[in-house]
């Protein structure tokens, strides 16, 4: 299993997507795949961004696996600090935060 990164955007707004892949392609054949799949969608998407075209289109013609949130099935949020240690979740746009409090706690 291989994990490959297409990022988009400036210094005041960027996106980043995440795709996964049972293949190891060389960085030079991925480009070539992303660019491929850019001259596609480029002219008219739906998605929220180019990134995100681009990855589903790898999906559909590359057997990529686009890694969005609706794939994710566990967030943890950790810290050094124990009352910063929880899970996350995510579901239809949302994140829920389950805390465990001590009652005892000072």
């Amino acid at each position: 299993m291989y994990f490959y990164e297409i990022h988009e955007g400036d210094d005041d707004m960027a996106t980043a997507v995440l795709l996964q892949h049972a293949q190891r392609f060389e960085p030079a054949d991925f480009f070539a795949l992303v660019r491929k799949a850019r001259l596609l969608v480029k002219d008219a998407y739906e998605e929220d961004s180019l990134a995100e075209a681009i990855a589903n289109e790898l999906e559909r013609s590359s057997h990529f696996v686009h890694v969005t949130d609706e794939r994710l099935i566990a967030s943890v949020n950790v810290d050094e600090r124990d009352e910063e240690n929880f899970l996350v979740t995510s579901e239809e746009g949302t994140r829920s935060v389950f805390v465990s409090r001590d009652d005892d706690a000072d």
